[in-house]
């Protein structure tokens, strides 16, 4: 059977750094703008996986991987067509020869350039410089490879040559290979379609769609993916009128409710609320707030005045105060570590006491507060959370300019709060009954439980106050008029976003200059929040009409909202990102959008349902969800041909994940070809415990159709050479100049081999699926599979030993030492991903090695420097007790002695003192040192010039040392 380009190589390091460039777009990537999902896949990365699926495998490996680049416009000349910013004189001249300097720069100093530099010599400068940069540097001046409109046509010529093609674009490509290969179209599949990333960059790419979610929202998402951005002009155009026309009605009603604007005609674009509690001690009532700075960047802040006739506070608003009165504001705040402080009695109460919570007879927590009802939707005057306007910003033309200003509420701007709440009372029964406003329970669960135990909600629509309940509502009213699916489809979308950015939930950013209202889901869970932004109709203008750019899409795209384990579509490839694990809780969150939506999308989609059916979510762990996957995979199997691919992709955790994972996609009868690490991580993410910063693997492949048996003494073998074969074929192709692979890549690798021999074959005596499957996980035990895995991370380490270090020394480190000499070497590469980190700590089987890194962001991770790590973590402690008594460590600190002390000989005391086998070990220092030394001549490696220095003084002398 013919491989794919997919399944002998993929250049994981390029894609990866993509996926990261494609990630920091934040919301100027493509999907984003339709609404919010969780965890969508980067668009290059599933457009590398499709064309690596698609595109054969020749004998010519290298030429293979010099088209699959320039196939994905990721090669030099795609990247000089991307280049859409200009490098600066500064970086220019930092890349020059001296004899461009001289001929190209009229003043080094003042980088300048010389009055006769032509624009093409400028010009031609520019292109060379920016060919001499690293990938990583060319990224920065470039746009991503889904901006272009088509590649260099220049790269066409070889790409058709070698692939027998007569393509000129993306499209014509797609579609000729499928020819050759299926002989018709490929059909590319996704049944967990989620936020639509797989399903549209298959559709863009020319190749005919089915996409599934058991989840509305997602369904929703996905169809607008390819139904909204795959729109022509035309349609689009509509689309917009149709947006802005409802926007125009709902203003003009607002206006004539009066509500936003004041006696001078100045229209409230930001109204701030806050919290009250009653103080457990002194019985007055409490403002809450963390701070009491309203914008840093007009230097506003709230100040409380104590009231004694009514045992509460008045507020204030005052701007342009001093930034003495700034930082006492924030100080002032009534919220401190998870309590309030009182400002009359100054008395501290925590939280659990304010909700007057108690522990019932089984040791369950019980809330004091009241469950609020479904007519609810203020608090009750007995309630213990009240709710406060203090203060509102609102904006007016002055000369032509927007001018905005900040003002505690006037007893007119209380009248006219009052009156939203009169409006919203005479319409509330009869919007919620129309499905204008939400009406449905929140279930309980392990993210919707959170507002109900923090405040009593228990429906939806009490996430909202009565301003932001009226403002969306009146929208969705306006909308229901309407009779095409496409407009209530788009409609849904802003719908979506008005609750996502303007709910109770939403916080108020007062950081420098950022004086704005955050969305709810800034993270993966309903957090509550003690004060609040409501947004006024204009500052809602955007989230309701938001720019679309469309993709005019034209093949087949089908989409559903359906089980995955009851699909009967037919696909030649099935990419899919399954709900793995420790995976977002999809069905929950999603329910928060789906409480607004009953009315809209029954109507636009009357064949769907409206709720999120979360009893049959494959969700969570255990038998029921591994049965479910293993119900699912069978099922996508069933549906493709025996030529036919998949492609799972999920989040690395551990090697008892690879194997549950293998299990289920073993028991489904397919068989793991290949598998592929692409570094997903932005740097928002950080290390945390329980929430690592991750990469998606990429696990290809294909059914098992062969009947062959074994026992694993007989399997081990095979594993061993195919381990080894696979190292071995990957460092053929990788580039010393510029490498693909870390060695991460070659670990995952290892698994990957591993797993291939083992799911080659239909049984293994020794391995009884279905009780692997069932059993329960329990601490330090471990499956076959895993043990087969673990012992092809040892065999691939055999071969992974750093440039420098012997493999006598390399075996007598500790796994702490391996972990930070292969760091070094990690850094010396240019590899800095937290998860690169994260992948070799978990091959090596170190559980702590937090205290050995320097930095812990995201794209910035490194070790410590000898200076770094000063006199820590030395001798025997708590933490690091096994690296602390090592080699590698006294080492450092021989280093640390040099350059303290400025003398290189008293780094070699300290070893000839502190190390009993001093003299035997000379051979294996040098190798250490070594390892530091050559930072000399590393490219951004400053830190470590000082500690190079030395290192290569202490080699020397050791070196030379006698008795």
């Amino acid at each position: 059977m013919e491989k794919s380009f997919i399944e002998t190589q993929f250049p994981v390091s390029k894609i990866s750094k993509e996926s990261y460039k494609e990630r920091k777009a934040v919301q100027g990537q493509t999907l984003t703008s339709l609404g919010k999902w969780w965890g969508r896949k980067p668009l290059i990365l599933v457009r590398a996986t499709i064309l690596g699926l698609l595109m054969p495998a020749s004998s010519d490996t290298k030429k293979d991987h010099d088209i699959f680049l320039k196939v994905l416009g990721l090669d030099e000349a795609a990247l000089l067509q991307r280049q859409t910013k200009t490098i600066p004189l500064p970086v220019l001249l930092s890349y020059a020869t001296e004899t461009e300097r001289n001929t190209y720069f009229d003043n080094v100093v003042n980088i300048t350039w010389k009055p006769e530099t032509a624009a093409v010599k400028k010009k031609w400068l520019q292109q060379t410089i920016f060919l001499r940069m690293s990938y990583d540097e060319k990224l920065t001046y470039c746009k991503r490879p889904e901006e272009m409109d088509n590649i260099p046509a220049e790269s066409w010529v070889e790409i058709n040559e070698h692939l027998g093609t007569t393509a000129s674009s993306l499209q014509e490509l797609t579609t000729q290979l499928s020819q050759k290969r299926y002989g018709e179209l490929v059909t590319v599949g996704d049944c967990f379609a989620g936020g639509g990333s797989i399903p549209f960059e298959a559709a863009r790419i020319g190749l005919n769609v089915y996409a599934s979610d058991l989840n509305p929202v997602a369904g929703l998402l996905t169809w607008s993916d390819l139904n909204i951005l795959g729109a022509s002009e035309t349609e689009l155009d509509s689309l917009n009128k149709f947006q802005e026309s409802v926007y125009l009605s709902v203003d003009k009603e607002i206006t004539n409710w009066g509500i936003e604007h004041n006696e001078q005609g100045d229209r409230g674009n930001v109204y701030l609320y806050c919290n009250e509690v009653s103080c457990p001690s002194c019985s007055w009532l409490v403002p809450l707030s963390p701070s009491w700075v309203v914008g840093q960047g007009s230097k506003t802040i709230a100040r409380l005045s104590p009231n004694s006739a009514n045992k509460s506070f008045d507020i204030s608003i005052e701007s342009n105060v001093p930034s003495t009165e700034l930082k006492r504001a924030d100080e002032l705040g009534t919220v401190k570590d998870n309590g309030v402080i009182c400002p009359n009695c100054k008395t501290f109460s925590s939280l659990s006491v304010i909700r007057k919570e108690k522990t019932d007879t089984s040791g369950v927590t019980v809330t004091g507060l009241r469950k609020w009802s479904r007519e609810d939707f203020i608090p009750r005057t007995n309630d213990i959370f009240q709710e406060r306007l203090y203060c509102i910003r609102y904006e007016k033309t002055v000369k032509g300019k927007t001018v905005r200003y900040y003002t505690a509420p006037t007893s007119e701007d209380l009248a006219r709060e009052a009156k939203v709440i009169e409006l919203l009372s005479e319409r509330f029964a009869d919007w919620q009954a129309r499905g204008f406003i939400p009406s449905s329970l929140i279930e309980s669960g392990y993210n919707t439980d959170q507002p109900i135990r923090e405040r009593g909600w228990q429906y939806w629509h009490q996430l909202f106050n009565p301003r932001q309940l009226l403002i969306t509502s009146l929208f969705v009213s306006k909308v229901f008029e309407s009779d095409t699916n496409t407009n209530l489809a788009r409609a849904v979308l802003s719908v979506h976003k008005l609750a996502d950015w303007n709910s109770k939930l939403c916080r108020w950013g007062t950081g420098q200059a950022r004086e704005s209202a955050a969305q709810t889901f800034y993270n993966q869970a309903l957090n509550t929040v003690y004060n609040y932004p409501a947004r006024g109709l204009t500052l809602l203008r955007d989230f309701w009409i938001f720019p679309i750019k469309n993709h005019n899409l034209t093949n087949q795209r089908i989409v559903s909202v359906a089980d995955a384990r009851r699909i009967t579509q037919n696909c030649n490839f099935w990419i899919t990102d399954p709900p793995y694990a420790d995976a977002v809780n999809y069905h929950e969150l999603s329910e928060f959008f789906l409480a607004w939506d009953t009315a809209l999308l029954k109507k636009a989609f009357p064949e769907w349902y409206t709720d999120s059916h979360r009893a049959e979510a494959v969700k969570g762990s255990g038998s029921d969800f591994t049965q479910a996957m293993v119900d699912v995979y069978k099922n996508l199997s069933a549906h493709m041909p025996d030529n036919g691919m998949q492609v799972v992709m999920f989040t690395h955790q551990d090697p008892a994940v690879w194997a549950e994972l293998t299990l289920i996609l073993w028991s489904a009868g397919l068989q793991v070809t290949s598998a592929w690490n692409i570094a997903t991580e932005t740097e928002s993410g950080g290390l945390k415990s329980g929430n690592y910063v991750k990469g998606t693997v990429l696990m290809i492949l294909r059914k098992n159709l062969t009947t062959r048996s074994g026992w694993l003494s007989e399997i081990y073998p095979e594993i061993k050479s195919e381990v080894k074969a696979q190292i071995e074929s990957m460092r053929n192709l990788d580039s010393a100049d510029d490498p693909d692979f870390t060695d991460n890549d070659y670990l995952l690798a290892a698994y990957a081999a591993s797993l291939k021999v083992l799911t080659g074959y239909s049984t293994i005596g020794d391995i009884n699926i279905q009780y692997e499957l069932t059993r329960k996980r329990e601490r330090n035990v471990t499956s076959p599979i895993q043990d087969i895995i673990e012992s092809a991370v040892r065999i691939a380490f055999d071969f992974l030993i750093p440039k420098g270090i012997t493999k006598s020394t390399w075996k007598d480190f500790s796994n702490e030492e391996k972990f930070y000499i292969k760091a070094l070497e990690f850094e010396r590469n240019g590899v800095f991903t937290l998860s690169s980190y994260q992948e070799l700590a978990r091959g090596l089987g170190v559980s702590d090695y937090t205290h050995l890194l320097a930095s812990t962001k995201a794209n910035s991770a490194r070790v410590k420097t000898a200076v770094e790590f000063s006199n820590k973590f030395l001798g025997s402690t708590a933490v690091g007790q096994a690296f602390s008594q090592s080699l590698v460590r006294q080492v450092l600190m021989a280093i640390f002695v040099a350059q303290k002390e400025e003398d290189a000989n008293a780094g070699k005391n300290w070893l000839r003192n502190e190390l009993p086998q001093y003299w035997s070990s000379r051979d294996r220092i040098v190798e250490i040192l070594q390892m530091i030394a050559v930072f000399s001549s590393v490219r951004d490696s400053e830190h470590w010039q000082v500690s190079a220095q030395y290192a290569n003084y202490i080699i020397s002398m050791v070196q030379n040392d006698g008795i």
